[in-house]
C-alpha cells in the first residue's frame, strides 16, 4: 500500500520565485565571433538535470519526491506550472546541488494553469531538457487508498471519489500521453516505488549503502544514532602500556598492538561479514546510511584501532564507508 496517498492534501514546502531578467549589454552586436558564446548558454542549461513529477492524486508523488531527494535532487513541491521556467532558471544560476532539481505538481498547482505541455515546451525552448514523470494507478486502487486515509479527492467536490478521479484523469490525459516516464503504482508498495525511482535517476554509487564506522568511549555514553554497537573492551587496554598510553588508535604502534591481540581480527572479520550480509536488506527497505559504533572505555585506543580496521575491510567489500572518532582527544 502506498503510504502517502494523501500527498495532494498535504501542503508542500517548496516555493517558486521569479528572478529578474538580466539587462542586455550596451552595444551588443550579433556577429560570427559572438555566435559560439551565444550558443554555449543553452548547452549549459541542458546540463541542468530537471525532473517534473505529476500524476494522479494518490498515485505516490510524495514517495517519488522523497526518493529523488535520496539520490541528490533538490525537490520543490506544489510548484505552480507558471513558475516552472523561473524555478529552472534559479536552479541553473545557483548551480551546485540545485543542478539536480525536481518539481512536483498536483491539482493545487494546476489551479494556476493546466497547460503542462506548454510549460514543458517553454523549458525546452529556453535550452533546458526536462524529464516528465507521471505516476498512475488503477481507479479501484486509488479509491481504496483514499478510503484508507479517510480523505476526499481534491476534485470530487460534493460527488463521489470516482467522480474526482475521473475529472483528474481527463485533466491529465495529455500529460500522461506525453510523459517521458510512466510509473504505474497499482501493485507497488512504498519501498518498491522508491527503488524504481532510484534505479531511474540515481547512479550505482548513490544506491549503494553508505556506512559510518564511529569509535566512542562508553564512559561518555552510547551514540544515539548507532545501528550496530560493537564492544571492544574484551581486548587488553593499551592504556596500561606506558609506551602506548599517550598514543591513539590511529598510531601504528597502538593499532598493531590491538589487532595482534587474540580474537581481534576475527572480531573485525565477523562484523564485516555481518554488515555486508545485512546491507542488501537495509537497502531494499530504503535505508542508505548505516552507523556502526565501536566502543571501548575512553574511545582513544581499542575502539579507534578497531574502527579503522573495520572501515578498511568494508571498503574492500565495496561498501562506501567513512571512519569517525567521536571521543578522540576528549580525555
Amino acid at each position: 500500500m502506498i503510504a502517502d496517498v494523501a500527498d495532494p492534501v498535504d501542503a508542500g514546502d517548496g516555493h517558486g520565485q521569479t528572478p529578474a531578467e538580466p539587462e542586455p549589454e550596451a552595444g551588443a552586436e550579433t556577429n560570427i565571433e559572438a555566435l559560439p558564446a551565444e550558443q554555449a548558454e543553452p548547452m549549459q542549461r541542458a546540463e541542468t538535470d530537471l525532473v517534473i513529477v505529476t500524476g494522479l492524486s494518490g498515485g505516490g508523488r510524495s514517495t517519488v519526491a522523497r526518493a529523488l531527494e535520496n539520490v541528490g535532487f533538490y525537490v520543490v513541491d506544489n510548484l505552480p506550472q507558471a513558475l516552472m521556467l523561473d524555478m529552472a532558471e534559479l536552479a541553473y544560476k545557483a548551480g551546485g546541488a540545485a543542478r539536480r532539481t525536481a518539481m512536483v505538481l498536483d491539482v493545487r498547482s494546476r489551479a494556476f494553469s493546466s497547460d503542462l505541455s506548454g510549460a514543458v515546451k517553454s523549458l525546452r525552448d529556453s535550452g533546458f531538457s526536462p524529464r516528465v514523470v507521471f505516476v498512475d494507478a488503477d481507479d479501484d486502487v486509488l479509491i481504496r487508498r483514499f478510503e484508507n486515509v479517510r480523505r476526499s479527492h481534491p476534485l470530487q467536490g460534493t460527488g463521489r471519489l470516482s467522480d474526482g478521479i475521473a475529472a483528474e484523469r481527463e485533466l491529465l490525459a495529455e500529460a500522461r500521453n506525453t510523459a517521458d516516464v510512466l510509473i504505474d503504482t497499482s501493485h507497488l508498495n512504498v519501498n518498491q516505488l522508491r527503488s524504481r525511482v532510484e534505479e531511474l535517476f540515481g547512479g550505482e554509487d548513490v544506491r549503494r549503502m553508505h556506512a559510518t564506522v564511529l569509535s566512542f568511549g562508553f564512559k561518555y555514553g552510547l551514540p544515539p544514532d548507532a545501528d550496530f554497537v560493537l564492544d571492544a573492551r574484551f581486548l587488553p587496554n593499551p592504556f596500561w602500556e606506558p609506551q602506548l598510553r599517550d598514543h591513539t588508535g590511529l598510531d601504528e604502534a597502538v593499532s598493531r598492538y590491538v589487532l595482534n591481540q587474540r580474537g581481534a581480527r576475527t572480531f573485525v572479520e565477523t562484523y564485516a561479514r555481518l554488515i555486508t550480509a545485512t546491507a542488501p536488506g537495509f537497502e531494499r527497505e530504503g535505508k542508505r546510511y548505516l552507523t556502526v559504533a565501536v566502543g571501548c572505555t575512553g574511545g582513544k585506543h581499542r575502539s579507534v584501532a578497531i574502527a579503522e580496521e573495520l572501515a578498511k575491510r568494508l571498503r574492500d567489500l565495496r561498501v562506501v564507508v567513512a571512519a569517525q572518532h567521536r571521543d578522540l582527544g576528549r580525555e
